[in-house]
């Protein structure tokens, strides 16, 4: 084992950690001078064997099949914002329709916060509006014959304008 600063040997059995300028790194005894000397990170108590399945788990297989297939429109701001004035409710109100927190709704209306899958369906059934959008399967071997022959994101992706 080598010092991380210098390079010189470091033994094995006992080696020396520092925090150095935020970073805990092994190190040689002058090097360790540079910063604080940190304790070892306590060993587990009990580790547990790879090997062994938790049989209330079953192991999941990921498929293409599992990526979202509808995402959230681009102004979903302005248009959850719109719905509920035209409905001529407070945010409180809202809130309360959801069972959201008033903040929660203030930082997706002003567009701070992105609302997840299970907020965004509370909003278009309270709002009656609709915030999700299909999204469409690309398929990758349309872009192989590009101009540089090669896939870049520029290629896929569709730019949207204001």
């Amino acid at each position: 084992m080598e010092c991380e600063i210098c390079g010189k040997p470091v033994p094995e059995h006992n080696p020396i950690r520092a925090k150095i300028e935020g970073s805990v790194m092994i190190v040689c005894k002058e090097c360790s001078k540079l910063g604080k000397i940190q304790k070892a990170p306590p060993k587990p108590k009990y580790v547990q064997q790879k090997n062994k399945r938790q049989p209330n788990k079953p192991k999941r297989n990921y498929s293409r099949n599992d990526e979202p297939s509808e995402e959230l429109i681009e102004d979903f701001d302005m248009t959850i914002r719109k719905a509920r004035e035209s409905k001529n409710w407070s945010r409180e109100d809202l809130g309360k329709k959801i069972n959201e927190r008033v903040s929660v709704i203030t930082r997706i209306e002003t567009g701070k916060m992105t609302p997840d899958t299970k907020l965004t369906k509370k909003f278009e059934k309270a709002l009656n509006i609709k915030l999700l959008e299909k999204v469409e399967n690309v398929d990758l071997n349309q872009f192989i014959n590009s101009s540089s022959g090669e896939r870049t994101l520029g290629n896929i992706m569709k730019i949207k304008r204001k």
